[in-house]
């Protein structure tokens, strides 16, 4: 049974400019809108861009807070290998890699499926990826309030591989912490290490 997807009249009409603009992108390049192959581009692109930033339209404390629970444990929680697809604001082009994300409670945990979602929400926007791990590490400290958050990214820049220096091999990283993460030397340690170990 094929999926169809409800869309609002602004959604549709969003679409409609969308894929007007894509036919003159393809114009610009040399391209004829017209021929076979690209007929129906405009409104594929149109698609796939309302699906690579619907980010826009999600809320992420609503689905921290949709699933959080009291617990008494004050040990870290690490959610790590966490895939990721975001484009950069910059050029439009794909960066994609992995979120490695721990926080230690205090007095409340959240459902383990909605750390990744969280990743999901921010990602699918457009975005640089120093500002993204900083959403990401602000949503979960701003609304579960633990004792500390901690956020890595690892992740590879089309921008940089496809075009301009176009080196292949490299990838970014960076980091965001808060509380016991931040100012407990012992604590990020231990972050660094389990992000590093093979364990499964």
């Amino acid at each position: 049974m094929e999926f169809k997807v409800v869309r609002t009249a602004d959604e549709e009409q969003a679409l409609k400019d969308m894929a007007t603009a894509v036919r003159q992108v393809l114009v610009g390049i040399g391209e004829s809108p017209g021929r076979e192959g690209l007929e129906k581009t405009p409104e594929r692109v149109a698609k796939a861009y309302q699906f690579l930033t619907q980010g826009y339209q999600q809320d992420a404390s609503e689905v921290l807070r949709s699933a959080m629970f009291s617990e008494d444990y004050r040990e870290m929680v690490l959610v790590k290998d966490i895939e990721l697809y975001s484009l950069c604001e910059h050029h439009m082009l794909p960066f994609f890699g992995k979120a490695h994300i721990a926080y230690i409670p205090h007095g409340k945990i959240v459902g383990l499926s909605k750390i990744p979602r969280v990743v999901d929400i921010f990602a699918r926007r457009l975005q640089v990826q120093e500002r993204l791990t900083e959403q990401i590490r602000d949503c979960i400290q701003d609304n579960l309030q633990p004792l500390g958050v901690a956020v890595v990214i690892e992740a590879q820049h089309l921008c940089m591989q496809m075009r301009g220096v176009s080196k292949q091999n490299s990838v970014t990283t960076t980091s965001a912490f808060t509380g016991e993460f931040l100012h407990n030397d012992k604590t990020r340690r231990e972050f660094i290490t389990l992000v590093s170990a093979k364990l499964h």
